[in-house]
């Protein structure tokens, strides 16, 4: 099977970079699959960056090599790194984008050349050590060994006295709210509540209600999603990341 590398960034589809990273790719390792998780991560936000890959890079075959690029410190004194976990290659920013494949990882830091620019290393530098992994290429081959990478620890939920209490991490293009609630937690439950406004009880899915009502239901990562049918929560209750959600 031919090595797979996934590309990850907010650079969008508007302008050259998405290409120019691609090219990189291909002029050192030509017998690959390139799979574009997203280019949409809003401008800098490393923490949708952050939920984006940790929920798709399982889903790959082992061997996958992942090139994530959510950079605001580009150029900076912050390191770029690879890493090896469980099976899956990485290459990014050392800014806690690559956070939950951090646990039990082989990390290295990557070299920098010099003539790599300084305002587009996915290119230069990430995008140029992914096809080296792809290639087989040793982790350790990429740069030296490293003990403390940058962690972005996501929020933790609460259960206390019957009631959930998490808040929500991430917003798709849907509007739709999704918490760090784990879909157990919300088993039997009668409420549900963003920012102190009711939503509900849990359902199955959005055809349990009529068309632009409120649904919370576990979603297909396995977390507590809140959506409206045909609408948008988000827009609907005027919140988005950080905002409270209260499982009852």
């Amino acid at each position: 099977m031919r090595p797979i590398v996934t590309l990850l960034t907010d650079f969008g589809l508007a302008d050259s970079y998405v290409a120019e990273m691609k090219a990189a790719i291909l002029s050192e390792a030509t017998d690959i699959r390139l799979v574009d998780i997203s280019h949409q991560v809003p401008p800098g936000d490393i923490r949708a960056a952050q939920y984006l890959l940790g929920r798709a890079w399982r889903r790959f075959p082992v061997g996958t090599v992942h090139v994530v690029v959510v950079d605001p410190g580009v150029g900076s004194a912050r390191r770029a790194i690879a890493l090896h976990h469980q099976g899956h290659f990485f290459t990014g920013p050392d800014n806690g984008v690559l956070t939950s494949v951090l646990n039990e990882a082989e990390v290295v830091e990557l070299r920098i050349p010099r003539d790599a620019s300084p305002t587009f290393q996915g290119r230069d530098v990430f995008a140029p050590a992914a096809a080296r992994l792809a290639e087989e290429e040793p982790l350790a081959g990429l740069g030296p060994s490293l003990s403390h990478p940058v962690r972005l620890p996501v929020p933790t939920p609460r259960r206390e006295n019957g009631v959930v209490e998490g808040e929500v991490i991430y917003v798709d293009r849907f509007g739709t709210l999704i918490a760090n609630i784990p879909g157990d937690w919300v088993q039997g439950a009668k409420a549900i509540e963003v920012s102190g406004k009711p939503v509900g009880a849990p359902r199955r899915t959005f055809a349990d209600v009529e068309s632009g009502a409120f649904v919370g239901f576990v979603g297909s990562d396995g977390l507590l999603e809140i959506a409206v049918r045909d609408g948008s929560a988000a827009r609907r209750l005027g919140v988005g990341v950080g905002a409270e959600v209260r499982v009852r």
